[in-house]
C-alpha cells in the first residue's frame, strides 16, 4: 500500500508550526494509543528539535491494555515522556497538568530562581488526522470549542484554547508525513481510519485487519461473528462468511465497511496494531 499524499493544508501546517513554535513551552505530541509507533510523524523530529515533548497516548480505551503498558516501558527506557490516556473521561484533564510539570521541571525551576512571574505553560498540540486532538483539547477545556469527528481533516486552522488558567492550548491540524516508507505503516494507519477510506481499496484494508487479528487475537472474531474454525479460514474466506452473516449477500465491498467500523469503534475489543516483538 504505497500511500503518498501531502495535501497544500497540510504543509501549510507545517509552516505555522514551524512559526509559532517559539511562543509554546512544550509540545504534546497525540498518537493512537493502538499505533503508538505507526502514529507518530517523523517529520515531527525536524520541525520540533529540542523543544520539550509529552507524547500522549490517547484512545488507550481502545488499545491492549498489556500492550499499552508496555510501550509506556519502552518509551520510557527510550527517555521518551509518555502518557496514557482516553481524552472521553474527566481523568484525562487531571493526569496532563501533573506529567506536563514532571517534563517542564527544570525549565520551571529556572524561571523561579530568575523571579519570573509564574504565568500559564503554553503546549502546542499536534499529531497525524483522526488521533482525538479535538477530544483531547475539549477535554481539558470542559466544553466543546474544537471541533470533533471520527475521521481525518476536521481541525482545518489554529485556535489557542485557555485551560483554567493553568495552560494554554494551541491547536494546530492534523500533519501527515509525505510518504510512508514502510508500506505495514500504511496499512495500519488506513485501519485505524487515520487515512480516508476514499483513498483506498476497503477490501485490501478488511483483508490486512482480518489476517492481523487472526494471528493476535483469533478469539475475537468467533465471539463477534459467530464463526467456528476461523483459523482454517483465508482472511478472503473470512470476509466473505462475515459479509454472510450481516445479511449483506455478496456485497464483500458493504461487508469490509462494516468489519471495519467494527475494528475501529471497539467491537471486536480492546486491540494494538504496532507490537513490540516486531520493533526492529
Amino acid at each position: 500500500m504505497a500511500i503518498q499524499w501531502f495535501p497544500g493544508h497540510m504543509a501549510k501546517a507545517k509552516r505555522q508550526v514551524q512559526e509559532n513554535l517559539k511562543h509554546v513551552d512544550i509540545v504534546y505530541e497525540l498518537v493512537d494509543a493502538r499505533l503508538p509507533r505507526s502514529s507518530q510523524n517523523p517529520l515531527l523530529d525536524e520541525i520540533i528539535q529540542a523543544k520539550p515533548r509529552l507524547l500522549i497516548l490517547n484512545k488507550k480505551d481502545l488499545a491492549d491494555p498489556s500492550m499499552t503498558r508496555a510501550w509506556e516501558e519502552y518509551f520510557a527506557a527510550s527517555g521518551i515522556s509518555s502518557l496514557a490516556l482516553d481524552s472521553k473521561k474527566q481523568q484525562s484533564a487531571k493526569s496532563i497538568l501533573p506529567k506536563t510539570q514532571e517534563v517542564l521541571k527544570e525549565k520551571l525551576k529556572r524561571d523561579q530562581s530568575r523571579g519570573l512571574k509564574p504565568r500559564a505553560i503554553r503546549a502546542m498540540v499536534l499529531g497525524i488526522p483522526n488521533v482525538g486532538k479535538s477530544t483531547f483539547m475539549n477535554r481539558l477545556i470542559g466544553k466543546k470549542i474544537a471541533q470533533t469527528g471520527n475521521r481525518p481533516g476536521v481541525t482545518k486552522g489554529q485556535q489557542w484554547l485557555k485551560v483554567a488558567g493553568k495552560l494554554e492550548l494551541l491547536d494546530t491540524p492534523g500533519i501527515l508525513w509525505p510518504k510512508f516508507e514502510d508500506p505495514e505503516v500504511g496499512k495500519k494507519l488506513a485501519l485505524s481510519g487515520a487515512i480516508k477510506d476514499q483513498l483506498l481499496h476497503l477490501d485490501d484494508v478488511a483483508l490486512y485487519g482480518l489476517a492481523f487479528l487472526q494471528r493476535y487475537y483469533p478469539q475475537r472474531l468467533s465471539e463477534r461473528y459467530q464463526l467456528t474454525e476461523t483459523a482454517e479460514m483465508t482472511p478472503v474466506e473470512l470476509l466473505l462468511a462475515i459479509t454472510k452473516k450481516r445479511g449483506l449477500q455478496e456485497d464483500y465491498e458493504r461487508g469490509s465497511e462494516v468489519f471495519l467500523q467494527d475494528l475501529r469503534n471497539g467491537k471486536l475489543g480492546p486491540l494494538t496494531f504496532d507490537r513490540l516483538e516486531e520493533q526492529a
